[in-house]
């Protein structure tokens, strides 16, 4: 149906609304003509002018349906409508009682017509209409008109009960049915992000392993073979002391990615500062000339970012060191309004794509999924010969 209740017309059938209820008033006021018709009702001048009353009202009737879709826009033409249909039926059933039956039809056109605060002064003007009208004549009213006044407003009331408590009822089983789906679904959600986290946390376990323990070994294993081969007592034993310094470094790295925490040079030191240490410890260790400058002017970065920056350049040189026979590594920390840039380039023997045994394997991955971490790109540019570039940007937060 049109869905009538107090201060609500469904939008989907606002336009079906008005015609529907000019169309059921008219009927009535028709029914109640045709009634005056075969009773008595005055003179034929009297007669006259009722119909002629009556045609009035009918074509007044017909402006609902215009009106109807701009009931809130025009409040005034509202009220002024309503106003003169209850003047109308008021003289109406002054001049024939049978048309205070009619004046039911007040009840659905204002709860059509105005929101549900006013709609229950508009009805209560409604039920005025034939204690006003009753003033005018001096002849007992019709039993049966009183019924139909009376028992029209309840019918139409009792209807309305009816379809609000079913409108209810409906509301509760959807909103049962839609709290039945968001726990499931939450459940689900719970069981994704434990899953997740899970995984996530295996990752980072990966990553921090590779970068911490893992590189570690095998810088110590290095260093060890280094020792094996030294010509004389002094290298043997600097290569030892380089042992001593990776085991140490390694076994505190190794305690800290347990613990969340960040790398122990960015604990007490600026990102620059860090990697200018890490560069010097890398020469002095392998014998390559590694430098680390920084451009632009340097700003503090998220604790994230710089762990991530400072990573990266470990497994750069780390991947220098084995694979590639670099004798110069640049590092270039470039500091934009709205990026934070990081250039790790050498002179090594560079790879071709696909070549997981020159280092493009995990620790590729572990670097590409630190900077998708943190919302950065990484590109990372080789060729046999030609050495290797690894390019990562990070944006500004």
């Amino acid at each position: 149906m049109i869905g009538l209740r107090p201060g609500f017309v469904d939008p989907r059938a606002e336009r079906r609304a008005g015609p529907a209820v000019a169309v059921i008033s008219i009927t009535a006021l028709v029914v109640c003509t045709v009634i005056t018709s075969m009773t008595e009702h005055g003179s034929p001048a009297q007669w006259r002018g009722t119909l002629l009353l009556a045609a009035g009202t009918a074509l007044w009737l017909l402006l609902l349906i215009p009106l109807v879709p701009r009931r809130t826009r025009n409040p005034l033409c509202t009220i002024g409508f309503f106003a003169g249909l209850l003047a109308v039926t008021t003289f109406l059933a002054a001049r024939v009682e049978v048309f205070a039956a009619f004046g039911s039809v007040g009840y659905p056109i204002a709860f059509v017509l105005f929101t549900a605060r006013w709609s229950i002064f508009a009805a209560a003007a409604t039920a005025l209409v034939p204690l006003l009208a009753k003033g005018f004549w001096q002849t007992d009213t019709a039993p049966w008109v009183t019924v139909v006044s009376v028992v029209g407003p309840i019918l139409y009331a009792a209807w309305f009960a009816g379809a609000e408590s079913e409108q209810r009822r409906r509301t509760n089983q959807q909103l049962t049915t839609a709290l039945a789906e968001n726990a499931a679904l939450q459940e689900k959600l719970l069981v994704q992000a434990r899953e997740s986290g899970v995984r996530d946390e295996r990752q980072r376990m990966a990553r921090e392993i590779h970068d911490t323990v893992a590189q570690g070994l095998t810088g110590i294993v290095t260093q060890l073979r280094a020792a094996d081969q030294a010509q004389s007592e002094k290298d043997r034993q600097r290569h030892l002391g380089h042992v001593h310094a990776l085991a140490k470094d390694s076994l505190t790295e190794a305690r800290r990615a347990v613990q969340a925490l960040r790398p122990e040079p960015l604990a007490d030191a600026r990102l620059p500062e860090a990697l200018a240490e890490l560069a010097r410890r890398t020469t002095e260790r392998t014998g390559a000339d590694v430098t680390a400058r920084a451009e632009g002017t340097p700003r503090l970065l998220p604790a994230e970012q710089e762990a991530t920056l400072y990573r990266i350049t470990q497994e750069a040189l780390a991947n220098a060191e084995k694979h590639a026979a670099a004798g110069r590594i640049v590092i270039t920390l470039t500091y934009t309004e709205t990026l934070t840039l990081l250039d790790i380039r050498d002179d090594g023997r560079g790879f071709t794509a696909g070549d997981r045994g020159a280092g493009t394997g995990f620790g590729l991955e572990a670097m590409q999924q630190r900077v998708h971490h943190v919302a950065g790109t990484l590109t990372v540019e080789s060729a046999p010969g030609e050495g290797t570039a690894v390019h990562v940007e990070l944006p500004v937060r």
